[in-house]
C-alpha cells in the first residue's frame, strides 16, 4: 500500500451507489450512511435496481467520486468495471460495508472500517491509498488473494433470503464444481514466476496461492505440494498451466482453464481508508 493522499478535487462531489441487496439486507445502515454523507458533502444518491443500472450510473459519474454501499461483490463489480473502461487509475473508490459478515471479509481485510457511521466518516475525512492489483490475461482482476484449486467458501449460516438469492444467481451464471466425495485430490500444475519454473507437472500440488503484496509491484506465491512441502517466491507475473483447473479470485470462482497468467499492476487503484492520524 502506497502513501495516502487526499481524495482530490471531487472529494465533496459524491456519487453514492447503493447496491439493491444492501438496501434489502440492512436498510437502516443504508439510511444512516446516506444521511451522514448528505450532511457532509454534495451527494447524488443512486438506488440501483440491478447490475445494469449500477454500471450505467458508475459510467456517468462525471467528476463525482464514487461511493459504493454494499458488500465485497459490489466493490469488486465497481473495480472490474473501471478497470475494463481503463478509468481505474483516475478514480478513488470508497466503500460503506453493508451485508452479511461472510460477504465483507475482503473489504475488512483491505482496511475498510466496520459500521456505517465509521465508514461514512472515512468517505468524508479519509485519505486515498493506492493499492496493487492482480490482472489476468482475460482482463479479470483480483483485489486480495488468488487460490488454485478453487477453495469452496465457508457457507456459514443463512442470513437472509437475499443471501440465498445471490448464491443462486451466481450458481446459475457459473455452475460450481461438483462436491468431492472425499479429501481433495492433488493437481498437476506447472507454475512459473517471472519465467522461472517453480513447479512442474511431475510434482502434484495441493494448493497454489498468489497475493499482491499491496505495494511495490510484487506478488507472494506459495505452493503447497502433495508431499507436504511449501515453496515460496516473489514475482511480478505468475503463469499456471496444466489439466483443466478452477481458481478462486477473491469471492468468485472461475474456470476451468488450462493456462492463465496474472500480472501485478502497481498502484493500480485507489481506496479511501482512514487517515493515518485518525
Amino acid at each position: 500500500m502506497s502513501a495516502a493522499e487526499p481524495p482530490g478535487d471531487g472529494d465533496h462531489q459524491l456519487l453514492v451507489l447503493i447496491d439493491p441487496l444492501a438496501r434489502r439486507y440492512d436498510g437502516e445502515s443504508v439510511r444512516i450512511a446516506k444521511d451522514v454523507l448528505s450532511a457532509g458533502a454534495h451527494a447524488k444518491i443512486c438506488f440501483a435496481d440491478g447490475p445494469d443500472e449500477f454500471a450505467r450510473a458508475l459510467s456517468r459519474r462525471g467528476s463525482r467520486r464514487p461511493v459504493i454501499v454494499g458488500d465485497d461483490h459490489a466493490l469488486l463489480r465497481a473495480v472490474s468495471q473501471l478497470h475494463r473502461e481503463r478509468e481505474l487509475s483516475d478514480s478513488a473508490l470508497s466503500l460503506i460495508p453493508v451485508g452479511a459478515a461472510h460477504t465483507l471479509e475482503l473489504s475488512y481485510a483491505l482496511g475498510v472500517p466496520r459500521g456505517a457511521v465509521a465508514a461514512a466518516r472515512t468517505v468524508l475525512d479519509g485519505a486515498v491509498h493506492r493499492l496493487d492489483l492482480l490482472v489476468d490475461d482475460s482482463d479479470g482482476v483480483v483485489l486480495g488473494e488468488l487460490r488454485i484449486p478453487a477453495a469452496r467458501p465457508s457457507p456459514g449460516p443463512p442470513h437472509t433470503v437475499w443471501d440465498t438469492c445471490r448464491t443462486l444467481v451466481a450458481s446459475l451464471v457459473r455452475p460450481a464444481p461438483p462436491s468431492p466425495a472425499g479429501p481433495s485430490r492433488p493437481h498437476r500444475l506447472r507454475v512459473e514466476a517471472d519465467g522461472v519454473l517453480l513447479n512442474d507437472l511431475d510434482r502434484p500440488v495441493e494448493a497454489v496461492a498468489v497475493t499482491a503484496q499491496g505495494d511495490g509491484g510484487l506478488a507472494d506465491v506459495v505452493i503447497r505440494t502433495a508431499a507436504g512441502e511449501t515453496h515460496t517466491a516473489e514475482a511480478k507475473a505468475v503463469t499456471v498451466s496444466g489439466p483443466d483447473f478452477r481458481y478462486r479470485a477473491d469471492i468468485q470462482v472461475a474456470g476451468p482453464v488450462r493456462t492463465r497468467t496474472w500480472t501485478v499492476h502497481a498502484d493500480a487503484w485507489g481506496l479511501v481508508l482512514p487517515a493515518a492520524d485518525a
